[in-house]
């Protein structure tokens, strides 16, 4: 019964998350190519550092903050409208009078899925992110793919992975537990439901920002 609600959870949220992902990393890719380009533009640095920069904004920053930032307003408050929708319907309730451990079984999942998954499509957010930078200046003859290259693989440190996958597992379960409280504890009717679907995005952002800055304080210091 775990293992089926678990698989049904990381296909909500892994699968029903690609499309999105997919379209917010190579814009973040793209449109981080183009402004460094711009930057650099007549300066004494030599192009291929937008390729770096690129891959170590996407890798450190982008990828891990931005995508589960946008996975705390479509995961999260589909979470916290699930559990709140099924509080006032009285599901829980009936489903603890037959014995149940409802927050085991309603929220273990999805905490388990979120830190499986995530990290996952954390990954592939990073490589779409890189192609986009690649999309944006290679084709247009800002660089040339060996420059771009060059980029890539200039100055590279394995710790800046481990860091994203770090700060991927922490916001995971940020953005699980948030909305699955806000909407495990609802009271009243729709419009404290609302109320609760809101403040589960909210407060998962807020803790996912400060949890970036902890995160980039001790990983780095």
């Amino acid at each position: 019964m775990y293992w089926k609600e678990t698989m049904r959870q990381m296909e909500d949220i892994g699968i029903g998350s690609l499309v999105i992902v997919a379209l917010i990393s190579v814009f973040m890719g793209a449109v981080a190519a183009v402004q460094f380009s711009y930057q650099l533009d007549g300066t004494l640095v030599p192009r291929w550092y937008i390729g770096y920069i690129v891959r170590d904004l996407a890798i450190i920053e982008s990828a891990p903050t931005i995508t589960c930032l946008v996975l705390a307003g479509k995961v999260g408050s589909n979470m916290a409208a699930e559990l709140g929708g099924m509080r006032q319907k009285e599901h829980i309730d009936a489903m603890e009078i037959m014995g149940v451990n409802t927050a085991a079984y309603l929220i273990l999942p999805k905490i388990i899925a979120a830190l499986f998954v995530i990290p996952l499509l954390v990954t592939l957010s990073a490589y779409i992110a890189i192609g986009g930078g690649y999309l944006s200046t290679v084709p247009v003859g800002t660089l040339s793919a060996d420059e771009y290259d060059r980029g890539l693989r200039a100055f590279f440190l394995p710790f800046n992975v481990t860091m994203m996958y770090v700060k991927a597992v922490v916001f995971s379960f940020i953005l699980t537990t948030v909305p699955c409280f806000q909407g495990y504890f609802v009271t009243g009717g729709n419009i404290e439901l609302g109320k609760a679907s809101t403040n589960a995005v909210v407060f998962s952002n807020i803790l996912i920002l400060l949890a970036d800055y902890l995160l980039a304080v001790l990983l780095t210091g």
